[in-house]
Formats: C-alpha cells, sequence, structure tokens
C-alpha cells in the first residue's frame, strides 16, 4: 500500500476523511441519558422489509461523530430489553424524543437494578 510509507500520514485523518466523504450523515434529535425515546429502524425479513420501532429510556449515549451510539432499555413484561444503536446505522429511519428525563449522570447504569416504582424518572422541567 502506497500510504504505508509515508509516515507523514495520520491514519485516523485517514479514517475521518473516508467517513465524511463516503458515510451519509441524517439528523436526528438531541437526546441525553434518561430522555425516553422512540426509535425506528429497518428490519429485512427474506425479501420483505418492515419499520419496527423500539420506544425505552437512553441508558448511556458513547463515542463521538459517526462512531457515536447510544443503548436504549425497555421493560417486556417482567424482562428488560436494551439494544445497542449505532448512530450511522443505514436502518435507522427517525428517533422521536418522547419525554426529557431529569437524571444526574451521563450513564445511568443503576437503571437497570430499579423495579416498579422506583424506576420512574423524573421529567425535566421546561
Amino acid at each position: 500500500m502506497l500510504l504505508a510509507h509515508n509516515h507523514n500520514y495520520n491514519r485516523m485523518d485517514l479514517v475521518k476523511f473516508v467517513q465524511d466523504e463516503f458515510v451519509e450523515k441524517k439528523e436526528f434529535p438531541e437526546f441525553s441519558a434518561g430522555d425516553t425515546i422512540t426509535v425506528y429502524h429497518e428490519i429485512t425479513e427474506g425479501q420483505k422489509t418492515r419499520t419496527q420501532f423500539f420506544k425505552g429510556v437512553v441508558i448511556q449515549v458513547k463515542g463521538s461523530g459517526l462512531l457515536k451510539t447510544f443503548t436504549v432499555r425497555k421493560m417486556s413484561g417482567i424482562f428488560g430489553v436494551e439494544k445497542i444503536f449505532p448512530m450511522n446505522m443505514p436502518a435507522l429511519q427517525k428517533i422521536e424524543v418522547n419525554k426529557k428525563g431529569s437524571v444526574r449522570r451521563a450513564r445511568i447504569n443503576y437503571f437497570r437494578n430499579l423495579t416498579g416504582k422506583k424506576a420512574r424518572i423524573k421529567e425535566k422541567r421546561s
């Protein structure tokens, strides 16, 4: 590879260049940990594609730029279900912020252990 011999070229600059040029950016609303959001994403089953939504509380937002991911947790019956979504996932169609939550931490991992009324998050006053 030609770039391997040029020591002045930074590898991260190359990755950033490729991401900026070839990966399409989608506009999503701002959200943070504690917010209740609905994520609409496309699912392919055989030849059919359909849109499925996943509504839950954001537990954490990781990374920045195109490498940004966020974890959403919802209760399905008595079981907690968590999904990690990359921001630049092509199947992501839209994100709706249903409620702004008021939490004091950026990552609310303690939320996993709470049940019943303790698992409620105060709504942020606007």
